[in-house]
């Protein structure tokens, strides 16, 4: 992976190359992350806008591989942008380790067709309240009630010098575990979250009161830092899984859902085994499935 400085469009920003296949269309559209909107889509060039702690981030890309950020500088690059983007991990390696564990050809195929698949670094307390919002809803309602609880508790993120980029006038923090204890469930439920309100409510004040521990989840091994998430109410395995994949780099965390679990029945695979990377075959699969239902 190399990067430089380079203009596109007119604007400065740092071109980073030798990503392999990475795709950031593919890595923010595969149900990981909520907060990743489209600003740009013309002739072969896609920009995304996303919020990342109280940073807008913008990333182009024009070739698998070659990824354009914009607004930044090099000591926040190195030390932000690329760990989020998870650009640094080897994911050929793991692709070969994922297939070196499976006979099945249609798993390996998933994993042709979704190489441009990175799982981000994304903070933890966003990727649990996500996924506890994400239960038995869509990616537009998911990526609605996120924007209405950022906008209300969450600080503002100032973008005019951004306006003529897509940015809104205003952006939000995702907002803090304090932040959702002191408004309470009957402010929840005003933000049409319905009957997850009382479990955003209980998570956030497990994470306060120091019922909920980060740091032990991230030194617990999976099945252990899953039975923690449990304990909180509306925590299930799948929202656990997700949690740990996306939240706390636990690549071997494996969530199951409607889908995966139609794809588990159809080809006759054990989870179990694929081993340290599970998690990114789940994507693949998950990646590859819904192209062919299309």
């Amino acid at each position: 992976m190399t990067k430089k400085r380079e203009i596109i469009n007119g604007e400065e920003c740092f071109l980073i190359s030798g990503a392999r296949f990475y795709s950031i269309s593919d890595t923010f559209e595969c149900g990981q992350c909520f907060r990743a909107e489209k600003t740009k889509d013309e002739n072969g060039y896609a920009e995304y806008a996303t919020v990342i702690g109280n940073k807008i981030l913008r990333i182009g890309q024009k070739t698998p591989g070659e990824l354009y950020v914009f607004d930044t500088d090099e000591d926040e690059l190195i030390s932000t942008v690329i760990p989020y983007l998870s650009i640094d991990r080897d994911y050929e390696a793991i692709r070969a380790d994922i297939n070196s564990r499976t006979d099945s050809d249609w798993l390996k195929k998933a994993g042709e067709c979704a190489r441009g698949i990175a799982i981000l670094r994304q903070e933890p307390w966003e990727a649990l309240l996500s996924f506890i919002i994400s239960q038995n809803n869509n990616i537009p309602r998911i990526k609605s009630l996120i924007r209405a609880l950022c906008e209300r508790l969450g600080e503002p993120i100032d973008t005019s010098d951004m306006l003529a980029h897509g940015a809104r006038a205003t952006e939000y923090a995702f907002p803090t575990p304090e932040a959702i204890c002191a408004a309470g469930v009957d402010v929840l439920r005003e933000l049409k979250t319905g009957f997850r309100a009382k479990y955003i409510y209980d998570a956030a004040c497990r994470v306060c009161d120091g019922r909920l521990s980060f740091s032990e989840i991230y030194a617990a091994p999976t099945a252990e830092a899953s039975a923690m998430l449990e304990q909180i109410s509306g925590v299930g395995p799948k929202v656990a899984a997700c949690t740990l994949l996306f939240g706390f780099g636990k690549l071997d965390a494996f969530p199951v859902d409607v889908w995966i679990r139609r794809v588990i029945e159809k080809y006759g695979f054990d989870p179990a085994a694929l081993g340290d990377f599970a998690g990114l075959a789940q994507q693949y699969l998950f990646y590859a499935e819904r192209e062919e239902s299309k």
